[in-house]
């Protein structure tokens, strides 16, 4: 090795001397070196501005603050905390939540098979095992994180129930070991139907390699998660109004649903009246030049049911997304799923996320907000990891928001009980999708997108990134 390799002494040693001219580096470097350092670059000033009031939250937010401990299971959180506000009050409950596990259970299951299938596509093709689309599917096959037209495809298959017929469990919580178990196992699946492929085997040989893989993937989930009931009974306690109440003073109600299937428990019971999946839209704020607006997009091989529901984005300006939030919100007492870059600029303690929460120049003389949301998207930086929901929005006079409540799943210990403040500054930065009804949508030209044809991207595009 010579002299010469890696960077020179002689600018080493010119960096030290400008580093410890500077006072103010060696009082950032005694801190950084003590504390953490998102705690070093936490902006008092910002701290001091963030509250937790807004002029409009939807009528009655769900309870309890839901957790999904240590998975990635937002998705799914975020969908049944919306689900269940509706339900809430239709059957007058002040505390309930939906098994968040049931529906995990089944995407374990169908994302197995869709997968095991994709694989036989992928050797049919003559994709090779370290190519680019396999390894991509290889890499994390069994993951948690999720995305909405995912959900729609397992809630009208399998329904849902209350979180009391099938409780949370151990391996839906800390969901980490699980999934190493899941996709060794899929992998191990990938290599015999890509020899099997190899060596011309029959459609039928195929299909009952895969019904066995199955069987295992079926037996594993039952074991660590429990079987999923066929049929429920929910009793519940409604909440009686004041003039019932002087009335009924020393007794206590209980009323019963059942015995009812998951899926007509869903179908019957929730889809009429207080949730329809299929009356949602997802649209998505894509900004790169590749993908223009008033367009229809997908990505290859993202799914977890074979025949199900494609994943559809209607792509639009965030302007738009922020549009028909508000009106989801302000005129029809709805909350909103979306989907975001959590990671950014959040400081969990407050319960924030504003552009100025963390002061990086200040301490490490750096602007971290160079890029642009395109260019954050075309080079690694931003693509969306969580989903959480929207129960609330401050407008100011021209009725556009300054601030946002978020309902996250992560528990109430932090922000106000779990709420989040999201300022609208951070929502055109790191705001990628939204999911609304319909009905909200007056501008036709914004639903016949659905009638196109979509671009379909690659498997590796950041916008079929799932959400943890």
């Amino acid at each position: 090795m010579t002299s010469k390799t890696g960077v020179s002494q002689e600018l080493l040693d010119r960096f030290q001397s400008q580093f410890e001219k500077s006072e103010k580096n060696i009082l950032a470097q005694n801190v950084c070196t003590a504390l953490p350092l998102w705690d070093v670059l936490a902006s008092r000033a910002c701290k001091q501005a963030t509250q937790h009031c807004f002029n409009h939250k939807v009528e009655k937010e769900g309870t309890p603050m839901t957790d999904q401990q240590h998975s990635g299971r937002c998705w799914i959180f975020a969908c049944l905390n919306i689900m269940r506000i509706p339900f809430m009050k239709k059957y007058k409950l002040d505390s309930f939540e939906f098994s968040q596990t049931y529906v995990y259970f089944w995407d374990k299951v169908e994302r197995a098979h869709y997968l095991l299938n994709v694989f036989v596509t992928c050797a049919r093709k003559g994709e090779a095992y370290d190519g680019r689309l396999v390894t991509h599917l290889l890499k994390n096959p069994s993951e948690d994180g999720g995305q909405w037209d995912m959900l729609t495809g397992l809630i009208e298959k399998y329904g849902i129930v209350p979180k009391v017929c099938f409780p949370e469990a151990w391996s839906a919580e800390n969901s980490n070991r699980i999934c190493r178990v899941l996709n060794n196992r899929l992998r191990e699946g990938c290599w015999v139907l890509h020899k099997m492929v190899a060596d011309s085997k029959s459609q039928a040989d195929i299909d009952a390699e895969i019904t066995k893989r199955m069987e295992e993937i079926y037996r594993i989930m039952c074991i660590v998660l429990g079987t999923p009931p066929r049929e429920i009974t929910f009793q519940y306690s409604p909440r009686k109004e004041k003039e019932e109440e002087g009335n009924e003073a020393g007794k206590s109600s209980c009323s019963e649903i059942g015995p009812i299937s998951p899926r007509d428990f869903y179908h019957k019971l929730i889809k009429p009246d207080c949730f329809n999946l299929e009356d949602m839209v997802c649209l998505v704020n894509d900004p790169r030049p590749s993908s223009p607006y008033n367009r229809l997009y997908t990505v290859e091989y993202l799914g977890n049911m074979t025949g199900g529901p494609r994943v559809l984005y209607i792509n639009q300006p965030v302007d738009v997304l922020k549009k028909l939030t508000i009106k989801s919100i302000v005129d029809c007492n709805e909350a909103v799923w979306f989907g975001t870059d959590v990671g950014k600029f959040f400081r969990s303690k407050e319960g924030c996320l504003d552009l100025n929460s963390l002061d990086f120049k200040l301490t490490l003389g750096v602007d971290t907000l160079q890029l642009n949301k395109a260019d954050r998207l075309m080079y690694g930086e931003s693509l969306m990891t969580h989903a959480m929901v929207f129960t609330g929005v401050n407008t100011k006079a021209n009725g556009c928001a300054d601030k946002w409540r978020v309902e996250n799943s992560w528990g109430d210990k932090n922000g106000e009980k779990g709420y989040l403040m999201m300022t609208d500054d951070w929502f055109t930065e790191f705001v990628y999708e939204v999911v609304v009804n319909k009905k909200l949508i007056e501008d036709q030209s914004i639903l016949d997108v659905l009638n196109q044809e979509p671009t379909v991207l690659p498997a590796w595009d950041p916008m079929g990134a799932l959400a943890h």
